[in-house]
């Protein structure tokens, strides 16, 4: 065997060196996973149509002067359940439930959004325009 087939110290320095450097990328990957939301907000053709809580299992209907969605609160998790959209694309999204996951329905400007939010002790959602001093 000779000088150039055994591995030296600088190598092994270098493999030890990438080891520790894909560990912190790992950690740093691991600590931005997503949070689980606690609410949805739905608009409408850019307008807000409503807030609700993600631990109150609910039926919601979506109707607007393009169609309807209906979509489903179920287990922490939102998913649209029924449209009468062409393509039934938000149907086939699936569920959602961490903070910033979205469904939409481009042919009823639907956009229905997870995030975390204040809810009030009632399960009631909560939301602060402004601040009275």
């Amino acid at each position: 065997m000779n000088r150039k087939d055994r591995m030296n110290k600088r190598d092994i320095w270098l493999i030890t060196g990438l080891l520790v450097l894909a560990g912190i990328f790992y950690l740093v990957l691991a600590g931005m996973r997503q949070q689980t939301g606690n609410r949805i907000r739905i608009t409408v053709n850019g307008k807000k149509f409503g807030t609700y809580s993600l631990d109150k299992n609910r039926e919601i209907k979506v109707e607007s002067e393009t169609g309807y969605n209906v979509i489903i609160i179920e287990d922490g998790k939102a998913y649209v359940k029924d449209a009468d959209c062409p393509d039934k694309y938000c149907v086939k999204m699936g569920k959602i439930s961490d903070n910033h996951e979205s469904l939409v329905c481009l042919p009823h400007k639907m956009i229905v959004e997870v995030d975390i939010g204040e809810t009030g002790n009632d399960g009631s959602d909560m939301e602060i325009d402004s601040i009275a001093k």
